[in-house]
């Protein structure tokens, strides 16, 4: 089994819903996903996938939709207000946690056929959730 692996940083806020502590309330993070990929063969060129490819789709779509952005739950009551103010946010339906956004890194990851084996979303320097399949 052949496997690859990417950091991707990036900035990002968020607050968690129905939680009693810290992240109830909006914050940011410097955040790092790793993208895992993984596969029994290597194409013609000898790769699993070129580094590029993964930093052109995921890096490149992460720059886009969540680098500085809040990430919210669409049901938080603070989106209305932000969106009035023009603060760039990315909704989501669940609740933002670590686990949530690297779930929804993977998943688009795995929309754009890559070989995903897993993506791990470090929060701070201790502190990572990994999703895999």
């Amino acid at each position: 089994m052949f496997r690859v692996s990417q950091e991707i940083e990036f900035c990002y806020g968020h607050r968690l819903l129905n939680y009693d502590g810290k992240c109830k309330h909006l914050h940011g993070h410097n955040g790092k996903a790793v993208i895992v990929l993984e596969a029994e063969s290597l194409d013609h060129r000898g790769m699993l996938v070129d580094f590029s490819d993964i930093k052109r789709h995921v890096a490149g779509w992460i720059d886009a939709n969540l680098d500085h952005r809040m990430i919210l739950n669409e049901a938080d009551p603070v989106v209305p207000m932000l969106q009035e103010s023009g603060e760039p946010m990315f909704l989501i339906d669940a609740n933002p946690t670590a686990e949530n956004i690297a779930k929804l890194i993977y998943d688009f990851a795995k929309s754009h056929q890559l070989p995903i084996r897993e993506v791990s979303l470090w929060e701070t320097f201790k502190s990572y959730a990994t999703y895999t399949e």
